[in-house]
């Protein structure tokens, strides 16, 4: 089958297409032949080699951390899904590969496509939408009629967490650049912060949750804009323990992410609120709940171009601009 290929760690010139074996199908696995996948920084941060330390791939690799198609074999112990079924979803952490033709991956981290979701649209979903659902429901617990900053607000993760957030009774603030204001005004966001003329720590205060997709400086000025309990939750910052424990990660890699967060989690404590880091983890059951929240129509996914399966390096290259309104999608079928 084609698929794109990353044979050495560094840049776009490490990737190549071509022709590898079919994925092996396990006993509680569905076989997918994939339709459409998204590009995420997160593919950017594996081709870099920025994330060996926590995520040891061997090479070659082939990217891709999410996608929809439909199901064209299943598992002896497979029994949610059959063939013929259109699903989406993002693979487990250890079995990525969505920029290919079929990808095998266990039944549990799978769902049905929200019927509403062209397969491009529903491609854009698993990613940001189980980091907005991890990050908001479980970590922070958003409850209706508390404040939340939801930072980069035109981003992939930004676009859709200011849906879910309205979508739970929750007021949201934003940061984005002048061109975006109107436009995540009209996602719903009740208050944006144009970062090109405005400091929002300097304007905002009293918030119960920030979601940081920018870490750095942003990061650090988040705190200032909490009340006394309340939670900055960043997938841009640094790692703390608590992720290194949930990702069996050794003692020796758990006390560096100790110390590699040990700054910003004492300017949390000095300011009486916690910093924690998410990792988002693939969940089948938590895609279901979102595919039921977007065919409801609270959420639609934001697509801003998508590229044909032979272009997957310039989608990369797109992405990596940092200049996406919502998710950038390589169409494979």
């Amino acid at each position: 089958m084609k698929a794109f290929v990353l044979d050495r760690y560094g840049n776009n010139d490490g990737v190549r297409s071509g022709e590898i074996p079919e994925p092996e199908l396990g006993s509680g696995d569905v076989l997918v032949q994939i339709h459409a996948a998204s590009v995420n920084p997160l593919d950017l941060r594996i081709r870099e080699g920025k994330l060996k330390p926590i995520l040891p791939y061997g090479l070659p690799l082939v990217l891709g951390n999410d996608l929809a198609g439909v199901v064209v074999k299943v598992g002896p112990d497979a029994r949610r899904f059959q063939p013929g079924d259109e699903v989406y979803a993002r693979p487990d952490q250890g079995r990525i590969g969505a920029f290919a033709q079929l990808i095998a991956m266990n039944e549990d981290d799978v769902a049905v496509k929200p019927r509403e979701l062209t397969m491009e649209e529903a491609a854009s979903v698993p990613l940001v939408g189980l980091t907005a659902w991890q990050a908001l429901i479980e970590k922070a617990n958003l409850q209706a009629g508390q404040k939340v900053l939801i930072h980069a607000g035109s981003g992939g993760v930004g676009t859709f967490a200011i849906q879910l957030a309205k979508h739970l009774g929750a007021t949201v603030a934003t940061t984005t650049s002048t061109a975006n204001v109107e436009w995540v005004q009209r996602l719903g966001a009740d208050i944006v912060i144009d970062y090109k003329k405005e400091d929002f720590a300097a304007i905002l205060q009293d918030y119960d949750v920030v979601v940081d997709t920018l870490g750095g400086e942003t990061l650090e000025k988040s705190l200032r804009v909490l009340k006394p309990g309340g939670k900055v939750i960043s997938v841009s910052g640094p790692p703390d323990r608590e992720f290194a424990k949930e990702a069996g990660l050794n003692w020796i890699l758990q006390q560096v992410m100790c110390l590699l967060s040990f700054r910003i989690r004492r300017k949390a404590k000095r300011d009486k609120v916690t910093y924690s880091f998410l990792f988002m983890k693939s969940s089948g059951d938590q895609l279901r709940k979102l595919a039921s929240i977007i065919d409801s129509g609270a959420i639609r996914p934001v697509v801003d171009q998508v590229f044909p399966f032979e272009s997957t390096k310039e989608a990369l290259a797109y992405v990596e601009q940092g200049r996406a309104k919502g998710k950038v999608v390589v169409k494979v079928r």
